[in-house]
């Protein structure tokens, strides 16, 4: 079988357009399909800078609690290091040589790895040949590119797919040939990890983790700083990968309550016909709110809006969060729920706050706790029903049911806190 695919990655010069215009053919090899893929996202450290599990601070030793996949270690650090690699993580090496390879399975390390990680050694290397004698041992192989213009873009993918693991180092800062390599590898069982060559930009590999929604397969991200990494580590747990627990709540009461400020979440991106964003007047749960993604006959629709309410309400975001919506403005990170609970995160990209007549929704769980919203009063706002439907709030009445969230009271400053607390 054969995959063809051109790309659009600009190059100043003209013999790099050559190449990058020409279509990647790449021949599926037999025993590397998706069916090899790793399903978890990679996250590894680079140990260049460590020779002692204690260097700095011991955060090699931590690695394990920051959700760390794999580490890289290295011909000179390999005695030291290997023994203290927290229980679970992949372990790979970066070799130069045959000579190094060599000396390594005359060792037993790979058989030591193997033992201890229950996983094969990785042989992570930018020689082909190395890679193949350590196929040949047993070990599992990365291949290591340096990508700074079309055709060592090309020759990455053309070799890279050939093994389990393709590490990339791209010289500039575009994502534009990392969306290239993601999609000429996604029907292959390759695993693809950027290295982040700068350690201190946590920033870079959020992004790419998200590059063309799906994102690479993992990062190579290694900051030497307990505060970096422990922002990182916050930053991957608010990307979105959790579940919100949604059901039913019966409508008691919806009236109007007259004039008042409500703002407009406009995000940048576009909400899916099933995915809302959980809004509430209380700390003990809110509704799932609809975008204006159906039709409406008397206006446009606005994929990336939802008309979220009164402007003291809080809007639940990840990590058990929420925030108030006064306090959002744009680039702030908010939560997008679907109605099967799945989450992810987007940025907003504007608030819209206005005078407006507004509308009091209560309703009721079938545990007996009750939650309150107030949106704007107009028969274009809606809310989800619990068949993710959307319901026209000016046409609710008690006993209709909507798709809702609770949660346990108590927050200060958007944190849940253990307390006893009654809002009404």
């Amino acid at each position: 079988m054969t995959h063809e695919l051109t790309n659009g990655y600009s190059s100043t010069r003209p013999e790099e357009l050559a190449v990058l215009r020409k279509p990647i053919r790449l021949e599926a090899m037999t025993g590397n399909t998706t069916a090899g893929k790793q399903n978890q996202t990679q996250l590894w450290f680079d140990t260049k800078d460590f020779s002692a599990p204690q260097d700095h601070q011991g955060l090699f030793l931590r690695l394990g609690r920051f959700h760390y996949t794999g580490v890289l270690l290295y011909p000179r650090n390999l005695e030291a290091l290997l023994p203290a690699v927290p229980g679970g993580l992949k372990v790979a090496v970066r070799l130069e040589s045959l000579g190094e390879l060599e000396a390594l399975l005359a060792a037993g390390t790979h058989q030591e790895v193997l033992q201890r990680a229950q996983s094969p050694l990785i042989a992570v290397s930018a020689d082909q040949d190395l890679l193949a004698r350590a196929g040949e041992a047993g070990l599992s192989t990365c291949l290591y590119q340096y990508v700074d213009d079309g055709e060592s873009l090309h020759r990455s993918i053309q070799q890279g797919f050939r093994h389990p693991f393709l590490m990339i180092c791209f010289r500039d800062p575009t994502n534009i040939p990392l969306e290239l390599v993601i999609a000429s590898l996604q029907a292959t069982g390759t695993t693809l990890i950027k290295e982040i060559a700068n350690p201190t930009d946590v920033d870079d590999a959020i992004v790419t983790l998200g590059v063309m929604e799906v994102g690479a397969d993992g990062v190579m991200f290694s900051p030497v700083e307990h505060e970096l990494l422990e922002g990182f580590a916050r930053r991957l747990a608010e990307r979105g990968q959790e579940h919100v627990a949604l059901e039913p709540a019966t409508v008691t009461k919806s009236e109007p309550v007259g004039m008042g400020f409500r703002s407009c979440i406009d995000l940048a991106t576009l909400f899916e016909p099933t995915e809302g964003m959980i809004v509430g007047s209380t700390s003990q749960g809110g509704v799932l709110c609809c975008p204006e993604v159906f039709f409406l006959p008397y206006m446009e629709k606005r994929p990336f809006r939802v008309n979220a309410g009164g402007v003291h309400s809080y809007v639940y975001n990840a990590a058990n969060r929420t925030h108030y919506m006064s306090e959002l403005n744009a680039g702030s990170a908010v939560m997008v729920v679907a109605s099967d609970g799945s989450t992810r995160q987007a940025p907003v990209g504007r608030m819209k706050t206005e005078l407006r007549p507004l509308r009091l929704i209560e309703a009721r769980f079938a545990s007996g706790e009750t939650i309150n919203v107030i949106l704007q009063d107009d028969w274009h706002v809606r809310v989800f029903s619990p068949e993710a439907k959307p319901l026209n709030i000016t046409e609710l009445r008690p006993g209709d049911r909507i798709l809702a969230h609770k949660a346990a009271p108590g927050r200060h400053v958007g944190i849940k806190i253990d307390e006893n607390i009654k809002e009404s």
